[in-house]
């Protein structure tokens, strides 16, 4: 589980296709510093599992699933990636609870700068639109976000100054693809409601 506190922007130093797959090598100092076989780190809100980390350098195995449901499909040599390590049991919850389980990808559509902050918007899957709310949690490139506006077609969401300089949205244009992650609990209250 992680919170949606991005830890710091790293970079994509190789790709390597495995059959349906990608081995990814990312640099990132502080997310590496106490990596070891088997830890879980987001990349771009995307859960993956270390396969070594070494120096400040991790590579993770990334499966078919991963490629076709989520943006790491596009990532190259030099792409700036968001990490976060998962949330351990005695840190506070900073954003809100992110499994990085990539629903779907979203296109970024519009966005305004502000004096102090960005107004972005998003396009929005129908298939995802039940899930979004005002006011609601959402993750877009694995960065915890607070729903500003939404209607059936896209939704925005302003970002301040710390997550413009400190992730990779503060460099995102419009056209770019993101990952996006809706709130894991809309999703089961649904499930639940249903099934009376």
């Amino acid at each position: 589980m992680f919170t949606g506190i991005i830890e710091e922007k790293g970079e994509v130093v190789a790709i390597e296709r495995t059959g349906g797959g990608a081995l990814l090598s990312v640099r990132g100092p502080l997310v590496t510093s106490d990596a070891r076989h088997g830890d879980s780190i987001a990349v771009n809100g995307v859960c993956l599992t270390v396969v070594t980390a070494e120096r400040d350098v991790f590579t993770v195995d990334v499966i078919r699933e991963s490629l076709d449901r989520s943006s790491l499909g596009t990532l190259t040599e030099g792409s700036a990636v968001n990490l976060e390590r998962s949330v351990r049991a005695d840190q506070r919850l900073g954003g809100h609870i992110v499994q990085g389980h990539v629903d779907g990808t979203a296109t970024l559509l519009s966005r305004e700068p502000g004096e102090s902050w960005d107004d972005v918007r998003f396009s929005l899957p129908r298939p995802l639109a039940r899930y979004v709310a005002e006011k609601g949690s959402i993750a877009i490139d694995g960065i915890s976000l607070t729903v500003t506006t939404v209607d059936d077609e896209s939704f925005g969401v302003s970002l301040i100054p710390t997550t413009l300089k400190l992730t990779t949205l503060g460099d995102r244009q419009v056209g770019d693809v993101v990952n996006i992650e809706v709130d894991v609990i809309a999703k089961y209250v649904e499930r639940l409601v249903a099934r009376q």
